[in-house]
């Protein structure tokens, strides 16, 4: 398909962010220089493709208490009431609220984050790769995107100041998302 500043570069349908191929992430910086990156494990996305970019949207519903970090004690500490409370707040998720092109296969998707039951507005700069065929045939199309917030308007306020007056954890965040899209699963 041409892709043009109004239309999508997949073809209209309903589409789902293949789970055992797409990451979605984050990347914070802790003791001011390091870079931590995380992940959640497990999400549930629906992305709908229109005729056009005005008609197309991006749902994400992600399971908070999946986080992996690499570090249990760490993730336990991301799961408690100092951040995400995943007892009360079990989910986060993303709706967009609209589409725009803004370059050559770059896109911008804003739409409105909640965490913690707090709904703020975000812009996803996404990138799409490409589309390929799978040796089985299959059509996977490939996106990139990313964001940066800052994790204090969610609520996500905790932190513990250094001698050196610097902050243990970062307050701007990077959400970073590598994905593979494919065409969502018949209803059975």
């Amino acid at each position: 398909m041409t892709q043009t500043a109004a239309a999508p570069p997949l073809a209209a349908g309903e589409y789902v962010l293949e789970p055992s191929h797409s990451q979605i992430g984050f990347l914070a910086r802790h003791l001011v220089f390091t870079k931590v990156r995380g992940t959640f494990e497990k999400f549930d996305s629906k992305i709908t493709v229109g005729e056009g970019l005005a008609t197309s949207s991006v749902e994400v519903s992600i399971d908070v208490a999946s986080i992996n970090t690499r570090d249990a004690k760490r993730d336990a500490h991301l799961g408690s009431a100092d951040f995400f409370d995943v007892e009360k707040f079990p989910k986060m998720t993303f709706r967009s609220t609209g589409v725009e092109a803004a370059g050559e296969k770059q896109f911008a998707v804003t739409g409105d984050l909640t965490i913690r039951d707090q709904t703020h507005p975000v812009t996803l700069d996404v990138q799409y790769l490409g589309t390929e065929k799978t040796p089985w045939g299959a059509s996977v199309s490939v996106i990139s995107a990313s964001a940066e917030i800052d994790r204090e308007e969610w609520g996500l306020t905790y932190n513990a100041v250094l001698e050196s007056g610097g902050v243990m954890v970062s307050k701007k965040i990077q959400l970073e998302i590598e994905a593979e899209v494919v065409p969502a699963p018949a209803a059975a």
